[in-house]
């Protein structure tokens, strides 16, 4: 069952980190299996949405999600990013 890797970014601190976190944190989460499937500012927002960064990872498993983020490359990317943003991160299972 496909798991996905849902970050919505609640502050950008330091835009310098955040950029630095990205150049190694796509490359990772892409070769541990992860596909992109959105990422960005919402294009509309309802009920109590936020306007806020968004990034929505496919993984084909909540094991390969897991081991995505605990892998030494993702690891990499998270000392990089070093407080720069303040997210929101969780794993789901799909239906």
């Amino acid at each position: 069952m496909p798991a996905y890797w849902i970050s919505n970014y609640r502050e950008v601190t330091d835009e310098e980190k955040l950029v630095a976190y990205a150049t190694l944190a796509g490359p990772a989460l892409i070769a541990a299996g992860g596909r992109f499937l959105a990422r960005g500012l919402p294009a509309k927002v309802y009920e109590a949405g936020l306007e806020q960064r968004s990034v929505l990872i496919e993984f084909e498993s909540v094991d390969a999600a897991v081991a995505a983020h605990d892998s030494a490359a993702y690891q990499e990317a998270l000392a990089a990013l070093d407080g720069g943003a303040v997210r929101d991160m969780r794993i789901v299972p799909g239906a």
